[in-house]
């Protein structure tokens, strides 16, 4: 069949629309595909960092992720990861508090949960002054609770004997205690990656969930006299209030450690849960967590 010259340019025209939409369902897909691409990695001030999927485990995120470094306060989440491991664990049952850890407290210039002497306080309680104001008088007085010994030095050695024994019990081959609060003796060490799994580990626990998450607290406790007093605790974890969808977990600082930061959070289901440590300042640490969780919530 011939075609007139009509013909051939209704093919023409049909042609070059069929080559058009083409071009532009090939445009709309290399341009749905660079605005699925990850984002480039951030860059963070802190020399060490890691992220992970709480849920997964994968990884998400990661600068010198197994670098050894001092890790601080962020010490305490294994403190209270071994309590809270105690077998009939009675949260409610009291512990005196001694001229000891208060004496301790001072010879370190240590943070404080300002407890006193003579007063009574729960096991519960404890925690909420370990993991909120960072106290190392707390962290003192659970070691001395929990460690086995006839006496003190005996009981805290053993405590931190424990802490170890459960890192060990995770498979972490870059992390070791020499203190039951961070401030360390020369060997207390781990890594972004390990501390992240010691605080995924940890955040099993319902009590532990709970108290990274409370940003202040009023705890009634016995004083010596058998009255009582009201201790108030506030959050050293600022992310708590400025970050969305924040459930812990706990700051660190100190000469050698600089500023670290264990965090988590969740959103629309996922959960992430990271750590940077050796920040150059809290305002630091800070920025940096929050440009990993915002690229780590991305992938």
């Amino acid at each position: 069949m011939k075609l007139g010259f009509k013909g051939i340019n209704r093919i023409s025209a049909t042609a070059t629309v069929a080559l058009t939409a083409g071009a532009v369902i090939a445009g709309s897909v290399f341009a749905s595909t660079a605005q699925a691409a990850t984002p480039p990695n951030p860059t963070i001030t802190a020399k060490g960092g890691y992220v992970m999927n709480n849920g997964t485990a994968k990884s998400l995120f990661a600068k010198a992720a197994d670098t050894r470094r001092s890790t601080g306060s962020t010490t305490k989440i294994m403190t209270a990861k071994v309590v809270l491991s105690q077998k009939n664990l009675n949260l409610d049952s009291k512990v005196t508090i001694q001229k000891a850890y208060s004496d301790y407290i001072v010879s370190k210039g240590a943070s404080s949960a300002r407890l006193i002497v003579g007063d009574k306080v729960t096991v519960r309680q404890l925690l909420y002054g370990l993991m909120l104001p960072s106290g190392c008088d707390a962290a003192y007085a659970l070691a001395d609770k929990f460690g086995s010994g006839t006496t003190r030095a005996a009981r805290v050695k053993s405590f931190i004997g424990k802490m170890n024994a459960q890192a060990k019990s995770l498979g972490l081959k870059n992390t070791h205690f020499d203190s039951f609060d961070g401030i360390g003796n020369g060997s207390n060490y781990s890594t972004p990656r390990d501390l992240t799994k010691i605080a995924s580990s940890a955040m099993k626990h319902s009590t532990f969930r709970t108290v990274v998450k409370t940003k202040s607290t009023k705890q009634k406790v016995t004083t010596k006299s058998g009255g009582y007093r009201y201790m108030s605790w506030s959050n050293t974890n600022t992310m708590l209030s400025s970050y969305s969808g924040a459930i812990g977990v706990k700051t660190g600082s100190g000469p050698t450690a600089k500023y670290c930061l264990v965090f988590a959070a969740t959103r629309n289901g996922k959960t992430v849960i990271g750590t940077v440590l050796a920040s150059t300042s809290a305002a630091n640490r800070t920025a940096d967590m929050k440009k990993i969780m915002d690229y780590s919530f991305k992938k």
